[in-house]
C-alpha cells in the first residue's frame, strides 16, 4: 500500500491543511499555548557529583525532562550527525522509499510516515527514520541509509557517546532514587539495553495553528535523550501547562520514559510532550531512546529496593509483551 509522506505533501504548496491534520479544537496549539519565560531545568554534568545527583533527582521528581550541557559530545560530532540526516531527506522520494518500513508487519525499523489515526481520525505532521543502534548483536545495518555513504560512520561514533552518556545518566538517576548506582541498568538488560534512533522531519506546514507535528504523548522507553535542529517546537506537560523547550546549543533534551516510572515506582513520572510545527522552516529531531530489550516474557515492575510497607507497589508486575499491550491500546497500567 501507498503511504503518503508529509514531505512530499509540504512540497506540493498547498495553502490549506488537509483535514486529516486539523486537530481538534482543543489540541490546537492556538488553543492551547506554552507558559513563556519558564523552561525546563538545565544540568551541567561537570558540577561536584552530590550536587549533581540531587540536581537530577529534584528535575526527575517535579519536572520529568532537563537539558543536559557539559556532557562531553563533540558539536563537530553533533554537526555532523545531524547533516547526514538532513542529507538522507533531501534524497529523491523514490530513492527514500526503497527504505520504507511497514509497521502493520511488525517492520518497524526504516523510513516512515505516522499515518495510524488517533481516535478523532487525526494524523500528525511528521516524516521520520528509525532503526536500532545498539546491542551490535541487533543492529541490521543493511537497512540504513546508504547515501550519504557517511551516515554509517557518523551514527556509529554518535551511537559509541550516546551510549556513554546514557549510563552516566542512568547511574545518577539511580543514586538519585537511593539505590546502588548499576541498578537501572542492570535493570534494563545491562549491556544489552537497546538504544534506538528515530530521526524526525517535520516539514513546513501551511498552517500550523491547527496541526501538531507529534501529539501529546509519553514515551515507551525507559528514558529518551533528544537533540534538535534550532527551529523551536517541542513543549512538555507540567503541572496543567505546555512549557516551550527552549534550543540550547550544544545541549541534549533528556526525559524519563514510562519504564523508568515504573521501575521507580512513580516516584519518577513519564513526562508528557508534544511537538509543535512551524510554517516556513523544517523542524527535526534526533532521538535517542534507551529501553529494556524487548524478549515478550520478560516481566517488569518496581524495583523490590523502592517498595515496603510504607511504600506499596503502585504498579503491577507484568510480562513486556502485556507492557506494550497497555500502551499501545491505552490500558492503564
Amino acid at each position: 500500500m501507498e503511504v503518503e509522506r508529509v514531505q512530499a505533501l509540504a512540497t506540493v504548496g498547498l495553502d490549506a491543511l488537509p483535514a486529516q491534520f486539523v486537530r481538534p479544537s482543543h489540541e490546537r496549539p492556538e488553543n492551547s499555548r506554552a507558559i513563556e519565560g519558564v523552561t525546563v531545568p538545565v544540568i551541567s554534568l561537570s558540577q561536584p557529583h552530590h550536587a549533581l545527583v540531587c540536581e537530577i533527582h529534584k528535575a526527575c521528581r517535579e519536572w520529568g525532562s532537563f537539558l543536559v550541557t557539559d556532557h562531553g559530545i563533540p558539536p563537530e560530532l553533533v554537526r555532523r550527525l545531524q547533516e547526514v540526516g538532513r542529507e538522507f531527506f533531501r534524497l529523491p522520494q523514490e530513492e527514500k522509499e526503497k527504505y520504507a518500513n511497514d509497521p502493520s508487519r511488525g517492520n518497524f525499523e526504516g523510513y516512515g510516515t505516522k499515518m495510524t489515526k488517533n481516535h478523532d481520525e487525526k494524523v500528525e505532521w511528521v516524516d521520520y527514520f528509525f532503526h536500532l543502534m545498539h546491542p551490535p548483536c541487533k543492529v541490521r545495518h543493511e537497512i540504513w541509509p546508504q547515501h550519504p555513504p557517511s551516515y554509517r560512520e557518523v551514527t556509529e561514533k554518535y551511537n559509541k557517546e550516546i551510549l556513554r552518556v546514557t549510563e552516566v545518566l542512568l547511574e545518577l538517576i539511580s543514586e538519585g532514587l537511593g539505590l546502588e548506582k548499576n541498578v537501572l541498568k542492570a535493570s534494563l538488560g545491562g549491556d544489552q539495553m537497546e538504544l534506538e534512533m528515530k530521526i524526525n522531519l517535520y516539514p513546513p506546514c501551511p498552517q500550523p495553528q491547527l496541526a501538531l507535528g507529534v501529539e501529546p504523548h509519553t514515551d515507551m522507553s525507559a528514558l529518551t535523550i533528544l537533540v534538535p535542529n534550532e527551529v523551536p517546537g517541542l513543549q512538555a506537560w507540567k503541572d496543567g501547562y505546555w512549557y516551550a523547550v527552549d534550543y540550547l546549543p550544544n545541549a541534549l533534551f533528556f526525559h524519563v520514559g514510562d519504564q523508568i516510572e515504573v521501575l521507580s515506582n512513580g516516584k519518577y513520572k513519564s513526562v508528557l510532550h508534544r511537538s509543535l510545527v512551524n510554517k516556513e522552516k523544517t523542524r527535526m529531531s534526533w532521538a535517542v531512546f534507551c529501553a529494556h530489550p524487548p524478549p515478550q516474557e520478560v516481566l517488569i515492575g518496581p524495583l523490590p529496593g523502592l517498595i515496603n510497607d510504607q511504600n506499596p507497589a503502585k504498579y503491577s508486575t507484568k510480562t513486556y509483551a502485556e507492557f506494550r499491550y497497555r500502551k499501545f491500546n491505552k490500558v492503564p497500567r
